[in-house]
């Protein structure tokens, strides 16, 4: 039988994502009740701006005291959805104490601070559900912490921003620039007006440490996270990813050790082949592509963001939150039993595409050689072009060390032939 006692929601923002889910709440009341065993009920909407209209939501609702709000003590969840690290961190950990669970969109935060929000959850007895900070409406989190709970992961690789995937493929399939790539971005509104934190890699690395930190069962903070960001991508790098029957994209990249005992997180532009599921995911989209021992290959496809995606995740976490609550019974926390060290990028081994421009004289490529030979870093297949005594010359290698490859790479740049390095770039998927 359905309890008639409503259980009470806050509200923290009401932005685009804040919105959708104020909406889905009121149109899907009777669904998600029937759902949940228990009407929900909107109980307050925290905002910075009170006076802006937000159609569907009953002004009463509004205030600008979050604190106030979350700590009422008849709250049953709160949903952050404001975003950043303060007031998230204070208000999350304060609904807590008050005795509400918490989900959260919150992927900078989670990933900076997890550990001490689940150890705050655990303390009093509630659920901290974040399934949209993560890929956006793509069932990621749950799972992997639930559906392979049974399994072990071994690797995550995956495509969870969808503004960089929209400009790589745009500049991949059309030709284009990377600012001409950016700027059609910001004008379809996939890119924000400073989108640092997407091109830089910084949104992506948040999300590679929640994942590795649930595929690995060890905690995984951002500052564990290697970044680097895809501005220097250029139209002459995606010639050679075609040459070589690949294309380019910012992949997030968690990996357990071949013996098991160590994991990496990284995020960075690399290669990867036609064949790969990754190569055919388009415009915004994010896909994820999980390696465990017993299920083997999974692919996670979908929008990755956006204010409807994004609120479904959330609602998903709503709705298991409030069944917990009706049970009596909290949900998995933080798993980190594993506590497996992170191991720094320099002993991460992959492929490499290395683009250098020579002198076009003899002798060069056997001093190039040579180089490699000298830093333990096999070549795999050289190909060379080139005239009026200028030249390019690309290196494809053979599995080596990221420490092996940044030696080769400095030694390349002390020689008189080598005019410059004009990409690195690192060959997965393989």
């Amino acid at each position: 039988m359905m309890r008639t006692r409503p259980l009470k929601v806050a509200l923290l923002g009401c932005g685009v994502v804040g919105s959708e889910v104020a909406r889905i709440m009121t149109t899907h009341a009777a669904d998600l009740a029937a759902r949940i065993g228990a009407p929900v009920e909107l109980a307050g909407v925290a905002v910075r701006r009170p006076d802006k209209v937000r159609e569907g939501i009953d002004p009463a609702l509004v205030t600008t005291d979050a604190t106030a709000l979350v700590k009422r003590g008849d709250i049953d969840v709160v949903v952050e959805v404001i975003g950043g690290i303060e007031p998230a961190r204070t208000l999350i950990t304060t609904a807590f104490a008050h005795g509400a669970s918490v989900v959260s969109a919150n992927k900078a935060l989670i990933a900076q601070d997890g550990a001490a929000l689940h150890a705050a959850a655990d303390e009093h007895g509630r659920d901290l559900y974040y399934e949209a900070a993560v890929a956006g409406a793509i069932p990621l989190i749950r799972p992997l912490r639930e559906s392979l709970a049974g399994d072990k992961v071994n690797r995550v690789l995956g495509i969870v921003n969808g503004t960089t995937n929209f400009i790589l493929d745009a500049m991949d399939t059309t030709g284009a620039g990377y600012q001409e790539a950016l700027d059609e971005a910001t004008a379809l509104g996939y890119a924000e007006a400073d989108p640092t934190a997407d091109v830089e890699g910084f949104d992506a690395a948040a999300k590679a440490a929640i994942l590795a930190g649930i595929a690995f069962h060890t905690r995984v903070r951002l500052d564990d996270v290697h970044r680097e960001g895809m501005t220097e991508v250029t139209a002459a790098d995606f010639a050679s990813a075609r040459q070589m029957g690949c294309t380019i994209k910012l992949l997030a990249i968690c990996e357990r050790a071949a013996d098991g005992a160590s994991v990496t997180a990284r995020v960075h532009p690399a290669m990867i082949p036609l064949s790969h599921p990754l190569a055919s995911v388009r415009e915004a989209y994010n896909a994820v592509f999980v390696e465990s021992e017993a299920a083997g290959q999974l692919m996670f496809y979908g929008p990755g963001a956006g204010g409807s995606p994004t609120a479904s995740a959330v609602l998903g976490d709503l709705v298991a939150v409030c069944r917990n609550r009706l049970g009596g019974a909290t949900g998995p926390g933080e798993s980190a039993y594993a506590a497996l060290p992170v191991s720094p990028m320099g002993e991460v081994v992959t492929r490499y595409h290395i683009s250098l421009d020579v002198a076009d004289k003899p002798g060069v490529l056997a001093q190039v050689a040579t180089v490699f030979a000298e830093h333990g870093v096999s070549i795999d297949t050289v190909r060379q072009s080139g005239k009026d005594g200028e030249a390019s010359l690309v290196v494809v290698t053979h599995r080596a060390s990221d420490a092996a490859l940044g030696g080769t790479v400095e030694a390349l740049r002390k020689l008189d032939t080598v005019r410059g390095v004009a990409s690195i770039m690192r060959v997965e998927g393989e």
